[in-house]
């Protein structure tokens, strides 16, 4: 077994291994793909059933101002912070089993990290098609927007496409970096962790405010555009991929 072990297929046996991760992370695709799916058709239907009130109720001249309400829905945001979720759960229970099949903590993370790429690519195409659906039947034939919705720009559908992949890659990045530090120093960890980054937001906050900077900072936004901003969040997600990488690295299971 060991002769097999110390072939010179290096980069066979670590695919093999970064593969193996993967199929670890999607073992159980009820938490990662079925749910999640029938969740948001289930918040689909409620807001489906909300757009049929307001437009039974407004009319044909009051559904005029309500559309443009109707385009602040927050509705499909549960799918983005479901993955967060998601990717903590899985860094924090299959860390120590695949390491116990013998993978290596780069492994580990790199199997993670293609797990988290392809979850993301599948419902970015998923997400991308509804909204294309919603845009041709002019939402849902009720004026709602809930894969249109504001927040993804109105760059057609590659923008949300962009929009939606930008924020599926931060929520996986972000959640596995939170797992990286619960794994390595449990709860205490992850309260001085999410302690730490409050404290900063407030002191971003307050800097901004003491020196005036809230109207350079819009100026920035807007020069930027939506899909500008998203972009740059990128910056975060690398980070949080590259600073749970080096937790783990010191992490063992029973940290």
């Amino acid at each position: 077994m060991t002769a097999v072990l110390d072939t010179t297929a290096r980069p066979t046996g670590a695919a093999h291994r970064i593969w193996s991760v993967v199929r670890l992370n999607t073992a159980n695709p009820w938490t990662t793909i079925t749910l999640p799916w029938m969740i948001l058709g289930f918040i689909f239907v409620i807001n489906w059933l909300i757009w049929w009130i307001i437009n039974t109720a407004a009319g044909p001249e009051g559904m005029v101002e309500a559309v443009d309400g109707l385009q602040w829905s927050g509705a499909s945001m549960f799918i983005f912070v479901y993955m967060m979720v998601v990717a903590i759960q899985s860094v924090n229970l299959t860390f120590a089993l695949a390491l116990g099949y013998g993978a290596t903590r780069r492994d580990f993370w790199l199997g993670s990290a293609l797990t988290f790429a392809l979850l993301a690519v599948m419902y970015t195409v998923g997400l991308t098609i509804l909204s294309v659906i919603e845009e041709a039947t002019g939402g849902w034939g009720l004026g709602g927007r809930m894969f249109t919705a504001i927040y993804f720009g109105d760059s057609g559908w590659t923008g949300r496409a962009f929009a939606y992949l930008t924020l599926l890659a931060l929520g996986f990045f972000f959640g596995a970096a939170i797992g990286a530090v619960y794994v390595r120093w449990k709860s205490l960890g992850v309260t001085v962790f999410f302690a730490v980054l409050s404290l900063l937001i407030v002191a971003l906050v307050a800097y901004l405010t003491f020196t005036q900077s809230w109207p350079a900072v819009g100026e920035a936004l807007v020069s930027l555009g939506l899909l500008g901003v998203y972009a740059w969040s990128y910056v975060i997600t690398v980070l949080c991929a590259v600073v749970g990488f080096f937790i783990l690295r010191r992490a063992t299971p029973r940290s």
